[in-house]
């Protein structure tokens, strides 16, 4: 399988899972299923989406059009993403979303790092309160762009396109964890293989940023790889729901979605059916389904997703991610 059909199955994988989790997202797991039992397939969302209301089915959100936002400014720069730049594109982009009336906008460390960027705080100040995960969310083009078997310039890299929203201990090491995952499988690694990888990586990347208080990322992912669904996936999402954690922090829904992934590689769920899953599991679904479809296309390819879903996320939202992902690789 060539990296360009893994670059293609970690982008579209992130669409995919965006796309899935975008009805469900901000609902808890017994408001998801009093509606939609389990989600199987793309849904509309309803008109009570508290976010995103009556979007037709296949639409994704801002993890999908943030990273699209980093890749294109990875591209303009050459592989290095200016931090100004990287500010400016973000409030343009909130900007565009307020004006279509959209309540799908800016993360609360993202929000509140832009806010200090504009009172006049310097750019390392800026992301010193962002433990959430929205670095990671959009980390996917960089670990396109960057080659993981190169760890220091890989964590540089991945440093850069965090610092201006999530210049912390748990911000970077949280996106580095994905963004090893998704480039490790570029390089042709299984899922087996990657998904050590990721806490390795990002025990060394928890060292950047400003320290703030909080489980180690790495050390939360090396405990949730010993988790196990065990036959009865019920209870193991219920699991993962209540004991690990499906909010927008970075140490539950970066976590979880590398226990599912870990359950793919383990044979006990199917690729479709962990994103699936990880869109009914109440929180921030889209989120979590974005990172998990990432990681699984990277690692397993295109293949791996139903041709006619991806199709149909292509065309609710006029996608071409060809284009950019042939840039990226370029720059790898």
């Amino acid at each position: 399988m060539s990296p360009l059909q893994r670059a293609l199955g970690a982008f579209y994988g992130l669409a995919l899972g965006d796309a899935l989790g975008m009805p469900t997202q901000s609902l808890s797991r017994e408001q998801i299923q009093q509606r939609f039992g389990a989600i199987e397939t793309l849904v509309d969302a309803g008109p009570d989406q508290p976010i995103a209301a009556n979007m037709p089915k296949g639409s994704i959100t801002d993890d999908t059009e943030q990273a699209i936002l980093v890749g294109r400014l990875l591209v303009e720069g050459q592989g290095r993403i200016a931090p100004q730049a990287l500010a400016q594109r973000l409030i343009d982009w909130e900007a565009l979303m307020q004006a279509r009336g959209s309540q799908d906008l800016l993360g609360p460390s993202t929000k509140r790092a832009i806010e200090m960027i504009l009172a006049g705080h310097s750019v390392e100040e800026a992301g010193r309160y962002g433990t959430t995960n929205g670095a990671a969310m959009r980390i996917t083009p960089v670990a396109i762009a960057s080659d993981v078997a190169k760890p220091e310039a890989f964590i540089r890299a991945v440093v850069g396109a965090c610092q201006v929203t999530h210049n912390t201990s748990l911000g970077i090491a949280s996106a580095a964890a994905v963004a090893a995952v998704v480039s490790a499988g570029i390089n042709g690694a299984s899922l087996v293989e990657a998904l050590p990888l990721g806490a390795q990586i990002a025990r060394q990347a928890q060292t950047h940023g400003h320290w703030v208080a909080g489980a180690s990322m790495a050390a939360r992912l090396e405990w949730a790889s010993s988790l196990r669904v065990e036959g009865d996936k019920e209870r193991f999402a219920q699991m993962l729901y209540e004991l690990v954690g499906t909010s927008v922090a970075s140490q539950e829904s970066v976590v979880v979605s590398f226990t599912l992934a870990g359950q793919v590689a383990l044979g006990q769920l199917q690729a479709f059916e962990a994103l699936c899953m990880a869109a009914s599991l109440g929180g921030d679904t889209d989120t979590i389904a974005a990172i998990l479809g990432a990681m699984l296309g990277a690692c397993l390819g295109l293949q791996v997703w139903p041709a006619q879903l991806i199709a149909q996320v292509q065309q609710v939202n006029e996608l071409d991610l060809l284009p950019l992902i042939q840039k990226l690789l370029t720059l790898r």
